[in-house]
C-alpha cells in the first residue's frame, strides 16, 4: 500500500492568527522531520486552524508556515504538489459526482493531460484494490466509503505531507480501523490532527495544543499521558457553565 512519496519537513515560526479580532493561535514555533507527527487538544484549542495554515488553505496573522521549504500560503501551485489535507468531513471536501472524476481533479490540478490524469486514477483505484468504485456515484457512498475517496484523492497527487483533521470523526470502529490501516502504509509525512489520545499512541512526537498555544511537545507517550490527565481533571470542574469570550 506503499505509496512513492517521501517525508517532507514541517517548519513553524512564531505562528499567530487572528479571527474577528480573536487570538486563536499565538506564539507557536516547532519544527519536525519526523513522519508521524500528531496535534492534539480540547476543541477550540486551535488544531483545526494550525492545520488549514499548514495546508496553505489560510494565511497566518504573522509568522512563518514552511512545508517542505515553501510557503503554502504564498506559493500555493508549489503548495498543492507538497501538502495535502484530509477534512473531518469528507462532504466539504468532495466536489464531483463521481469516484473518478474527484480522483483525476488533482491530478489535472498538477498540470497532467486528461489522458494522463485518467490513467494515475485508474493506478490509485488499483492500488487501493477499488476498481469497480471508478463510475460510482460519491452521494451513495457510506460516510467511510467517502473518506477513502478523498485519501485517493489526495494520495494519487503524491505529496510529500498529509494533514489529517480528526478524518475518524463520526465512523465506526471497523471503518476507523481500515482507514487506519490504509495511513499506516502511506510513505508521506502525516500530520495529525485529533482530540483523541488513542488515535496518537505510537507516533513519533505529539505537540499538545491548549488555548492556541503549545502546551507541550515531546514524544508521544508523555505528551498524551500529561493531556490525558489534564482531562479528566477538567472533566471534574465545570467550565462547561463558562460562557465563551
Amino acid at each position: 500500500m506503499s505509496g512513492t512519496a517521501e517525508t517532507g519537513s514541517l517548519r513553524i515560526l512564531d505562528l499567530a492568527l487572528q479571527l474577528g479580532g480573536k487570538d486563536i493561535l499565538n506564539g507557536i514555533s516547532f519544527s519536525s522531520t519526523e513522519p508521524r507527527i500528531g496535534i492534539v487538544g480540547r476543541n477550540g484549542s486551535g488544531k483545526t486552524s494550525l492545520a488549514r495554515l499548514i495546508a496553505g488553505l489560510i494565511s497566518p496573522t504573522s509568522g512563518q508556515v514552511t512545508v517542505c521549504g515553501i510557503d503554502p500560503a504564498g506559493d500555493r501551485r508549489a503548495a498543492i504538489r507538497s501538502v495535502g489535507i484530509l477534512f473531518q468531513n469528507p462532504d466539504h471536501q468532495i466536489i464531483f459526482p463521481t469516484v473518478e472524476e474527484e480522483i483525476a481533479f488533482g491530478l489535472l490540478q498538477l498540470g497532467q493531460s486528461k489522458s494522463e490524469a485518467a490513467q494515475g486514477t485508474r493506478a490509485m483505484l488499483r492500488r487501493f484494490d477499488k476498481e469497480h468504485w471508478a463510475k460510482a456515484a460519491i452521494h451513495l457512498l457510506s460516510q467511510g466509503q467517502k473518506q477513502l475517496v478523498c485519501l485517493m484523492a489526495v494520495l494519487a497527487m503524491d505529496p510529500r505531507v498529509i494533514v489529517l483533521d480528526e478524518p475518524f470523526s463520526g465512523l465506526d470502529i471497523p471503518t476507523r480501523m481500515q482507514l487506519e490501516r490504509y495511513l499506516d502504509g502511506v510513505r508521506a509525512t502525516l500530520v495529525h490532527i485529533s482530540h483523541q489520545p488513542a488515535v496518537l499512541a505510537g507516533y513519533d512526537r505529539v505537540i499538545w495544543l491548549d488555548q492556541g498555544r503549545v502546551q507541550m511537545d515531546g514524544d508521544a507517550a508523555p505528551v498524551l499521558d500529561a493531556f490525558g490527565r489534564a482531562m479528566i481533571e477538567r472533566g471534574a470542574m465545570d467550565d462547561i457553565s463558562d460562557l465563551a469570550g
